[in-house]
């Protein structure tokens, strides 16, 4: 066989091999966010993503590069996601068939911010592995920036979440989820060339489109590289984690009682007039008026009517020992009128105050708001309370025994960038923030544990515990460092009782991370600019500097 027709052969079977294994790497990140034991596995993402770029660096062209972005982030998405298909097939009534095909198209739309991005790395990509590891953190990371923000923004399963428990999770209080994905990305590059690097040196050529020649030193720069990093993260947090020891040892904050309430009312029923609206306002109300603990809190929606349907007298009845006792209350509610509009909030009450309103800000696409051109979609699905008016971004904490307590709704805890504005003034920023949410409109699978690994990355970001009241799961007690101090089991009738203690009671400015203070005034411009000045300056930098791309080589 000539040589010509080996490369021909060759080519062919790494194209068909790209499409085969792609899938399967796709698979392998979406399992990393939640594993079969619900916990995140930085090193499969890693793993999964290095993958990926060795197709990426391998491609041909930029039309292959963009195409096997995006048949890769179309299957790594629609894995992540896949359990939209219970919302809109069990729950709205959509037909099977068209359920998986919305699930599809979202997962192939949002998959065109990666191939445009696997596109751009392979225009820019530079001969050296640390700079072409740069350039394509960079491009990953502007595609998880656009897909989180634009067109109200969809991040969920972000690549940094993986790494919640992983080497990188010290970066969150630094550089926030993103930050860490570009990271990841990084070592995810370099752990390829890597490869390259030793079955370039075994077979006496690269496996990418570079095909540069074989030499030691070339050969020993990729691990060098990776080796350079993993040190880095390495030191810089053992460092954080003795900052936190220090810290920590200097709280002495009073912990508040909590009772978590998760009632676990069908979600087929709790809408319905005759079934779940009936077993949610007996359950609830019951627990209301038998708990002790100092803050008694209710999921999102937990009363699922608005007061003028509830039944006359319900609400002052099992809120009574709030108002005159020593308790407080926070409980999902909707609240409005056909003149002033809807809104998904949460109410407080507590002894002497008025009643405390926070409303959602970042509603949920179809499910809370109809987007433009998109009414016939909604119309062919039976969705409730699907017409809400947006709260504010900032709005004022639930104070109660000196902690400022911060509700978010369902998925708003998926925006660090928007929790972190309501810390640009230390003395009014959340002590503790809490999530209300009802995910039975997605199952009791992996979303679980997936929200709960997205809780946990807001705790790490803004160093606040964060408790969690949820229907069906996962209701939950997560400290200030990311860590679970208890939690109910999923898809049970349960109360989970225990303590909180919040963080920053004193305004004090020490207390505000890094993450909150860039992102509370600038949001994620710093990020875009960084990865931007990324792809200009890398290319400009070892193209016209030969004696500094020979370093780099």
């Amino acid at each position: 066989m000539s040589l010509l027709a080996r490369e021909f052969r060759l080519i062919r079977f790494e194209r068909i091999a790209a499409w085969l294994c792609l899938p399967l790497l796709a698979m392998l990140q979406a399992w990393s966010l939640a594993s079969q034991s619900g916990q995140a596995a930085w090193w499969a993402q890693v793993g999964a993503l290095a993958g990926f770029f060795l197709f990426l660096d391998g491609s041909r062209s930029a039309k292959q590069a963009a195409l096997r972005g995006w048949w890769f982030a179309t299957c790594w998405l629609a894995s992540v996601f896949s359990w939209l298909y219970i919302s809109m097939h069990t729950y709205a009534g959509l037909s099977a068939a068209l359920a998986a095909a919305a699930v599809l198209a979202l997962a192939a739309a949002l998959a065109l911010y990666y191939a445009i991005a696997a596109a751009l790395y392979w225009r820019l990509r530079v001969y050296g592995f640390m700079g072409s590891a740069l350039l394509f953190a960079a491009c990953w990371s502007l595609a998880e920036l656009a897909r989180g923000q634009w067109l109200t923004g969809f991040p969920w399963g972000a690549i940094g979440y993986a790494h919640v428990d992983g080497p990188l999770a010290w970066l969150a209080r630094w550089v926030g989820v993103y930050g860490i994905g570009a990271v990841a990305a990084m070592f995810a590059a370099l752990l390829a060339f890597v490869l390259v690097a030793v079955l370039g040196y075994i077979f006496g050529r690269f496996i990418s489109i570079s095909r540069l020649p074989v030499s030691g030193p070339r050969m020993l720069s990729a691990p060098a590289w990776l080796l350079l990093l993993a040190v880095a993260v390495h030191v810089g947090g053992v460092w954080q984690r003795a900052q936190f020891a220090s810290a920590d040892a200097q709280q002495h904050s009073q912990p508040v009682s909590v009772a978590l309430l998760q009632g676990n009312i069908p979600i087929a029923e709790k809408f319905d007039p005759s079934t779940g609206v009936i077993d949610s306002l007996n359950w609830y109300g019951d627990q209301f008026r038998q708990r002790t603990e100092s803050l008694v809190i209710a999921p999102e929606t937990a009363i699922p009517v608005l007061k003028p349907d509830l039944p006359i007298e319900y609400f002052a009845i099992v809120t009574e020992p709030y108002r005159n006792g020593e308790q407080a209350l926070l409980t999902g509610i909707p609240l409005g009128s056909p003149l002033t509009g809807y809104t998904n909030s949460v109410e407080g009450v507590k002894p002497g105050g008025e009643p405390y309103i926070y409303s959602k800000s970042h509603l949920v696409p179809f499910g809370e708001f109809v987007p433009p051109m998109f009414q016939w979609f909604n119309d062919m699905m039976d969705i409730p309370l699907d017409s809400f008016s947006r709260g504010a971004v900032v709005q004022p904490s639930f104070e109660w025994q000196g902690e400022r307590f911060a509700p978010n709704i369902c998925y708003e805890d998926l925006f660090g960038e928007e929790l972190a504005q309501r810390f640009t003034d230390a003395n009014q920023a959340p002590t503790v923030l809490v999530n209300f949410s009802n995910i039975g409109w997605f199952g009791e699978g992996k979303v679980i544990d997936q929200h709960l690994n997205i809780s946990r990355m807001r705790t790490l970001e803004l160093e606040r515990p964060m408790i969690r009241a949820t229907n069906t799961g996962a209701t939950a007690i997560i400290d200030h460092r990311g860590q679970v101090q208890a939690k109910a089991p999923r898809a049970t009738v349960q109360v989970l009782s225990g303590e909180v203690t919040g963080v920053g009671q004193g305004g004090e400015a020490s207390s505000i991370t890094p993450y909150a203070r860039w992102a509370g005034v600038w949001r994620l411009w710093p990020l875009w600019m960084v990865a931007l000045l990324t792809l200009v300056l890398v290319p400009v930098v070892l193209r016209r500097l030969p004696a500094l791309r020979r370093s780099y080589q």
